[in-house]
């Protein structure tokens, strides 16, 4: 087995070594989620509830933990990081009531009864992107394990050491040896092995649109299920009639979390012409006062980008854009970039092309139906935010904006009680809500003759 060296984007040094998975170690790691599975699934609906439960405790317990392995390994800062590693308990808790809520429907029919049943896939794959390891790993892992599945999840290889450590975690907690089994290595090798393997019979992506759209093709030719979230290029709406105090200050939080590594970060802001002017002049002291910095000091707000290359990325798309103003970065180790504020129009790459980074693109509109028309004019529909005192406004713009979760006077639209949609190149949107776990199941039609 090879290994890759895991790097702190906050200082360039290395962490530690991680094992690199070939696809004969994918297969074995397969083999044994396949043996597992089987006696999990058999387990009453009470018996599988119980067992999440325990797991949620045991991370609740580890929460601390986890979340500086965060810190050291993503950069995130320390405040996201703990709620980030109290999320996933959280997520399991919630799905924790979903065995006992997976109850099939009687249909009425003439000369017997029909009924149905929700059988679990059997093995699924999931693949984590970088940029949030631990929460976006746990709307996979908890909803595919309720419904009575076994999972094989694939961390980053920029990010492995949180998912590693609930893997352990899993076991600590009582879970069936085999039942999680977290597969590290490269998405090439790791990831298409989930694809191709015929015991793997759904798979959960999140990542990049050009990759999402091969893990679909593949998928698609062995006919198994797949959830895509893939890219996003959001729009955050801000009518002449709103708040702008609290839109404007608002607006760094919605695209600069996470140093803008986020599939749903706001980074076109979309401002009615009348209060273009008086908008960016209250973004201007928002932006400069957002705090980039070491991830581990609690006051900071943003840390670094997760690598060399990718800052160098970023730093691409501010190659002839009209910079408006920037906020402050340290300088030396590390992969740090100032929060930066464009000034653009529609034709413009930093309008239209999924930047990742902390950049945002600030564009004027003329009235409602040209809001919608600019917020739409993206092959993305992601998510989104709209700002307005005016209910019917908010209503009809909700409605005309195609993106999948969207937001009214907030910025906060993604929630794992809630659906979590997707439009256009930004894929399927992925299971979450109460009836997530049904979604890992197969639905099984039964017809009992009587006549």
């Amino acid at each position: 087995m090879s290994v890759f060296t895991v790097i702190n984007p906050a200082t360039a040094l290395p962490i530690r070594e991680v094992a690199r998975a070939s696809v004969d170690e994918t297969d074995a790691a397969i083999s044994r989620a396949v043996v597992a599975q089987r006696s999990w699934a058999s387990l009453p609906p009470v018996a599988r509830a119980d067992a999440l439960r325990s797991f949620a405790r045991v991370v609740e317990a580890h929460i601390e933990e986890l979340a500086q392995l965060e810190v050291l390994n993503s950069g995130h800062p320390i405040g996201s990081a703990r709620w980030e590693a109290s999320h996933v308990a959280q997520v399991l808790n919630f799905y924790a009531g979903a065995p006992e809520r997976l109850s099939g429907q009687q249909i009425p029919v003439s000369g017997g009864l029909d009924v149905t049943f929700h059988e679990p896939y059997g093995v699924v794959g999931i693949i984590v992107p970088w940029n949030f390891p631990m929460t976006i790993a746990s709307w996979g892992f908890a909803p595919a394990l309720a419904a009575g599945n076994a999972v094989v999840l694939k961390p980053a290889e920029l990010t492995p050491l949180t998912a590693i450590r609930l893997g352990e975690l899993a076991l600590l907690a009582g879970l069936p040896e085999g039942l999680f089994e977290v597969v590290t290595g490269s998405g090439s090798v790791v990831g298409q092995r989930f694809v191709s393997h015929p015991e793997v019979r759904k798979v959960v992506f999140t990542g990049s649109t050009s990759v999402g759209t091969d893990v679909a093709a593949g998928c698609a030719r062995e006919l198994k299920p797949v959830t895509l979230e893939l890219g996003g290029k959001s729009a955050n709406i801000v009518f002449a009639d709103a708040d702008l105090e609290k839109a404007a200050a608002s607006a760094p939080g919605a695209v600069f979390d996470n140093a803008g590594q986020d599939c749903c970060a706001r980074s076109r802001i979309l401002v009615e012409r009348s209060v273009y002017d008086r908008f960016l002049a209250l973004l201007e002291p928002a932006v400069q006062a957002w705090r980039v910095g070491d991830p581990a000091d609690e006051a900071t707000e943003m840390g670094p980008l997760i690598s060399a290359s990718h800052r160098s990325a970023v730093e691409g798309f501010l190659d002839g854009a009209d910079v408006a103003f920037r906020g402050s970065a340290p300088s030396g180790d590390g992969f740090w970039f100032a929060p930066t504020v464009v000034l653009a129009g529609p034709a413009d790459r930093i309008a239209r092309e999924e930047v990742f980074g902390p950049v945002v693109a600030v564009l004027p509109f003329d009235d409602e139906a040209d809001a919608i028309r600019l917020a739409n004019d993206t092959v993305y529909g992601l998510a989104g935010s709209i700002w307005t005192e005016n209910l019917g406004r908010a209503v009809r713009v909700s409605r005309g904006v195609k993106s999948g979760v969207l937001s009214v006077n907030s910025h906060s639209s993604v929630r794992y009680w809630t659906p979590f949609g997707g439009m256009k190149a930004s894929g399927l949107g992925r299971e979450l809500g109460p009836d997530a776990a049904e979604h890992f199941t197969e639905t099984k039609n039964v017809f009992f003759a009587t006549d």
